[in-house]
């Protein structure tokens, strides 16, 4: 399957059109980004990583009834997808408090949380992506309310599943990022499964094993990618 039209370049993937209609090409790069954007760096081999972890993630979900946009890896920074119409929301489902939810809502960082916090966020980097509600997102006609309940039914079951994987491998699943788009009408999971979109910790020390290293200046970026790959594929 070969690469034609480039039909979008975000931050961290590429996507082009292939010879089949509703397939497309998903290239994963090595930039890495924080802030909307305004901190920048190139973090060798990341792409890489990201497109193996995504890949094998997206299989080991698909064996647990999860549909998502993943047919096959190509190479080593490509994955040919199902071309998804996606709902321009992202799915934030917490387990252990962190980033954002510590900010806001003053919790301790580390603490777990007697229930998982699932939010949602308008994906818009010009409006520095908003926290949204369920009436909004019916309001705004990004999703009927029945496509709504399969969303929340996935991103619960992906928490589940994922969670157990991880621990299994002394990973903490922290929290994590998803976006769903529709395929003939059928909800899919879409985007990427990675430490890019993930908070991972590890089990017996806390060490943070994903983006947040270069976000928060840690150090040992690819390190902590590469160890998530090890023992995620090993």
């Amino acid at each position: 399957m070969k690469k034609k039209k480039k039909i979008y370049e975000g931050k961290t993937k590429k996507v082009y059109t292939t010879a089949e209609p509703d397939q497309l090409i998903q290239e994963f790069k090595d930039e890495t980004t924080a802030s909307d954007g305004k901190k920048k760096e190139v973090i060798k081999v990341k792409g890489i990583i990201n497109n193996q972890v995504s890949a094998f993630l997206f299989e080991y979900l698909s064996g647990f009834n999860v549909p998502n946009h993943y047919l096959k890896k190509l190479g080593d920074r490509d994955m040919l997808i199902r071309q998804l119409d996606m709902i321009p929301m992202e799915v934030v489902m917490h387990n252990i408090a962190a980033g954002s939810l510590c900010e806001d809502y003053g919790i301790e960082e580390g603490k777990e949380l007697s229930y998982p916090v699932l939010e949602f966020y308008l994906k818009d980097d010009s409006l520095h992506d908003p926290m949204i509600n369920k009436s909004h997102i019916i309001a705004f006609e990004l999703a009927i309310a029945d496509e709504l309940k399969v969303i929340e039914r996935l991103a619960s079951k992906t928490n589940a599943v994922l969670k157990s994987f991880f621990l299994r491998r002394k990973i903490k699943l922290v929290d994590f990022k998803l976006e769903f788009g529709r395929y003939k009408s059928k909800i899919m999971l879409g985007d990427e499964v990675s430490p890019d979109t993930c908070r991972f910790w590890d089990v017996s020390t806390d060490t943070k094993l994903d983006k947040d290293r270069f976000r928060f200046d840690i150090g040992n970026v690819e390190q902590a990618y590469k160890e998530i790959r090890n023992r995620i594929l090993n």
